[in-house]
């Protein structure tokens, strides 16, 4: 399956994005970029002298013509409402500092898309920051504790999971002991599961299914099984087409068939 964008995450804080616009959506762009700590220029403005970098991306409201010329000189552009002229998107963002959730409809709808920000808005908590600082303070321990990088996904895997010792979506009391203090097991059972296919659409795959793919070390599958599919798994889960499922591969081994 073809992503119709890369989605990427870009640090703009000190760095010149050119805003061309005015009215009620440009004013939101310039507040966006100004959280994101950019230095607003205007189309022909200069960029001030500490600033070494010249600009790489633009936003444009309601000049078609300013959209040719920037795209002339090498610069991506945004163009608002305009989905057939934009290089770039701006997602939908929940933000749980450090932790941002960008959500993206290609320019589709940015109506679905501020629906499923106000949706997770009410799912994730508002400590989820928190615990994404504590995991990162606590890298240094668990590399130390687990070498090897395969047991260590797996025991934060776990932890994370729902009803681990870390179960992203628990409300963490301010207080309560989070990594590297509260300690974890890479006790999880090393097995391989086959999964039968109703169809050859990821949409039909249960929510059961959707785990076993997100959390398998190894993928084997029949020729079959459409990439679609495959798509669902961990990007740098191992895939291997076969005929028979090898119990002796470490970790969670998910063999795939077509029904």
């Amino acid at each position: 399956m073809t992503l119709h964008s890369l989605p990427i995450f870009v640090r703009l804080n000190g760095r010149a994005v050119i805003l061309v616009g005015d009215g009620e959506a440009a004013a939101a762009k310039r507040r966006l970029l100004e959280r994101a700590g950019a230095v607003i220029l205007a189309e022909h403005e200069r960029a001030p002298a500490q600033d070494s970098l010249d600009p790489r991306l633009a936003i444009v409201v309601d000049d078609e013509a300013a959209v040719a010329r920037l795209k002339a000189r090498g610069i991506l552009v945004n163009a608002v409402d305009r989905p057939e002229l934009c290089d770039f998107t701006l997602p939908a963002i929940v933000d749980r500092n450090p932790v941002l959730v960008a959500i993206g409809t290609g320019g589709a709808s940015a109506g679905l898309a501020a629906a499923l920000r106000q949706r997770l808005e009410g799912l994730l908590p508002v400590n989820l920051g928190r615990l994404a600082d504590a995991l990162y303070a606590a890298r240094s321990a668990w590399r130390a504790r687990y070498p090897d990088a395969t047991p260590r996904r797996r025991a934060i895997a776990s932890a994370l999971a729902p009803g681990g010792a870390l179960d992203l979506l628990a409300d963490f009391a301010a207080g309560e002991a989070l990594p590297p203090g509260r300690e974890l097991s890479d006790a999880r059972e090393r097995r391989v599961e086959r999964m039968i296919l109703a169809s050859p659409d990821p949409d039909d795959l249960t929510l059961r299914q959707a785990r076993l793919l997100a959390n398998a070390d190894r993928v084997t599958h029949g020729d079959d099984v459409p990439a679609a599919i495959l798509d669902r798994a961990r990007a740098d889960a191992d895939r291997l087409a076969c005929a028979v499922p090898t119990a002796a591969l470490p970790g969670l081994t998910v063999d795939v068939r077509m029904a």
